[in-house]
This record gives C-alpha cells, sequence and structure tokens, in this order.
C-alpha cells in the first residue's frame, strides 16, 4: 500500500515571491537527549514550518519529547537512516526540504544561510560543510581523519572541488527530492545523495556551518569501521554506475600492467635462449592481458549503454515538467477565477 502523501498546513513568504512550504525533517533514533531543543530550536528560526519527526524504532523517549516539542511524529520501521530519507522524500510535499540530524549538533542559526540559494532559485541541494575553510567544527580526531579520507577519494575519482560529502545538515528543492532514486539504507545514504546530485546534473551548493558537540549522554550510533565500510563502498559503486569506462578502464590497467612484468620475462628468455621455460610466466601473462581487454571492451560497452539511458532519462524529466506545465495551466487560471469571483462579491455584498 502507497504511504499517504503528506503535506504541510503553514507557508512562509519571502519578500517579491509567493508564499512557500518549508518542511524540517529530522530522522532521530534514540535522541530523547536532545531531539527536543532540536525542534524548539527550529521552530523558533522557522516558526512557519512544519517540522517532522522520523522516529526509527527508538527505545527511549525520543517520540514523547519530538511531540511534546509540537514537531509532527511519523515511523520508519525499517532499521536505518537511509530507509528514513527515502520515506521522508517519498510521503511528504514541500516547495523546501530542511534535514538535519536529531542530536543537536547543527546549529539552527544557519538555517537562513542554508535556504537561501533554495529560495533565490541558485541551487538543488545545498549542504551545510562542517570541513569548509570557514567552518569552525569539533570533531573527533577518527571522524575528522575518516571525513577527510572520503572527501579526497569522491573529489579524485569525480573530479570535483567539495568539502564536505557527509553533512547531515542539507536543504533541498522539491524537484530534487521528487526526482531522486534513492537505495541506501543507512548512514552512507548523504554519499548517495551527493553522488548522485552531481552526476544527475543538479546544482548544488556548499555553505559553512560549525558542528557542535553531543552533550553529556548522548552518543553517535555511526560504527566507524563497518559505516566507513558502507561508505568506500557506496563511493566505488557509483563510481562504476556513473562512469564505467573509467572504471573498467582502470581495473583494465591494472590487469595489463601485471600481464606484462612477467610478459617480458618470458619474452626476454625465449629471445635469448629460443624456449620457453616458464610456462607459468607466459600463461599468467597471457590471461592478465586477455582479462584486461576484456575489462576495457566491456566498460566501452556499459559506458554506451549508460549513455543511452541517460539521454532517456533526461527526456523523461523534460516530459515530466511539461505535463505538469499543462496540469498547472488550469488550476491557475482557475484559481485566478476563483480570486476574482470573490473579490467580486465582496465589493457587491447582496442586500
Amino acid at each position: 500500500m502507497e504511504p499517504e502523501l503528506l503535506a504541510p498546513d503553514s507557508a512562509m513568504a519571502t519578500q517579491g515571491s509567493p508564499a512557500v512550504s518549508v518542511m524540517v525533517l529530522i530522522p532521530c533514533y534514540n535522541e530523547e537527549l536532545t531531539i527536543g531543543q532540536v525542534v524548539r530550536e527550529f521552530r523558533a528560526k522557522l516558526p512557519s514550518a512544519t517540522i517532522c519527526v522520523f522516529d526509527n524504532n527508538s527505545s527511549d523517549r525520543t517520540a514523547d519529547e519530538a511531540t511534546a516539542a509540537g514537531a509532527m511524529l511519523l515511523c520508519e520501521r525499517r532499521q536505518g537512516k537511509g530507509y528514513v530519507v527515502q520515506s521522508m522524500f517519498h510521503r511528504l510535499d514541500a516547495d523546501v526540504y530542511i534535514m538535519v540530524d536529531g542530536d543537536g549538533t547543527y546549529p539552527a542559526e544557519a538555517v537562513d544561510d542554508l535556504i537561501a540559494p533554495i529560495l533565490a532559485g541558485e541551487a538543488d541541494m545545498v549542504v551545510g560543510s562542517r570541513l569548509h575553510t570557514d567552518s569552525h567544527s569539533r570533531f573527533r580526531l577518527l571522524n575528522r581523519v575518516g571525513n577527510r579520507l572520503f572527501l579526497t577519494i569522491l573529489n579524485r575519482l569525480f573530479n570535483v572541488q567539495l568539502t564536505d560529502i557527509l553533512s547531515g545538515y542539507r536543504a533541498f528543492n522539491r524537484k530534487f527530492v521528487k526526482d531522486m532514486p534513492l537505495f541506501s539504507h543507512g548512514f552512507e545514504i548523504e554519499t548517495e545523495l551527493t553522488i548522485k546530485a552531481l552526476q544527475r546534473g543538479h546544482r548544488v551548493v556548499e555553505v559553512p556551518v560549525d558542528l557542535g558537540s553531543r552533550p553529556e549522554g548522548s552518543f553517535s550510533k555511526i560504527r566507524l569501521l563497518q559505516d566507513g565500510l558502507l561508505i568506500l563502498n557506496t563511493i566505488l559503486a557509483l563510481f562504476r554506475d556513473y562512469k564505467p569506462l573509467t572504471f573498467f578502464a582502470l581495473l583494465g590497467s591494472v590487469l595489463i600492467i601485471a600481464g606484462i612484468i612477467p610478459g617480458v620475462v618470458v619474452i626476454v628468455e625465449y629471445l635469448r635462449t629460443g624456449l620457453v621455460l616458464r610456462f607459468p610466466s607466459a600463461i599468467l601473462a597471457v590471461g592478465c592481458i586477455s582479462a584486461g581487454m576484456l575489462l576495457f571492451v566491456s566498460g566501452l560497452i556499459i559506458h554506451t549503454i549508460t549513455r543511452r539511458f541517460q539521454e532517456l532519462d533526461h527526456k523523461l524529466q523534460l516530459l515530466s515538467e511539461d505535463l505538469l506545465q499543462q496540469i498547472n495551466k488550469p488550476l491557475g487560471r482557475q484559481r485566478v477565477t476563483m480570486i476574482k469571483t470573490s473579490e467580486r462579491a465582496e465589493a457587491h455584498p447582496r442586500g
């Protein structure tokens, strides 16, 4: 059964533009010490926004604290932050979405800077960068090292210059949320969001934010080794999916080089003696070089197929936008007619 699509009752207006609906999305798992304060801080900064807390099977009083602070409480039974984000994007409807962790480490004061590029139409996703040169974030040593490592790998593989790929503080427009296919289950969801945003042509902007410390008694849910391997696997898997020619060419090059080394030894020995004395080396060389060339060809074929699917996806997006425009035109005319009718009724009340 499809979940019910929920839309906010409130909206915020910006100068010179119509009112836009804003939702603050807070994924939570056992954050009873901080969730209430997070909801109240964002309520103070965005009084007209709808604040939704997604509880992911918490065993403490997270749900009670969230509702007591005035948040809309929703639940996701599948365990994992990735599942929560998928559910949030699928079930909720707004013009602007703000996603923030419920651990109280991200400042609500930065939310205006976060949504400004979205409201101005300059970005599809805005990332609150904890590693920006203008940020003063409080990281544990291992977390800082891990973030820098994954950031360097992603920037090198995808030839970009990002400063933070794992931030849980982000803003999105509606088109991004409804068009983004997500499949991650856990904390690798931010990596998937970042890579797919770049590869699908979305506009990504980073703004500096200062990461704070967790309060005493609050603990991170990230498992450094296990989640680190999941994040690395996600980066490599998406690199394979979106850049198959480069991925398979690199693997093929490694195999060809590995085959050339013993192959040269066999050839030099043959030229000197006229005999092939190292049959295992010869077989290894032929096998590695053949496998490397096969990977090259496979990468080329997959690259061609991927490019065609990208063109098809682009055409489908254009078709979807055209259909939405055709649907919205009569709705807009109907709305204008209703407004004019209401104004005439107010100007000429019945006796």
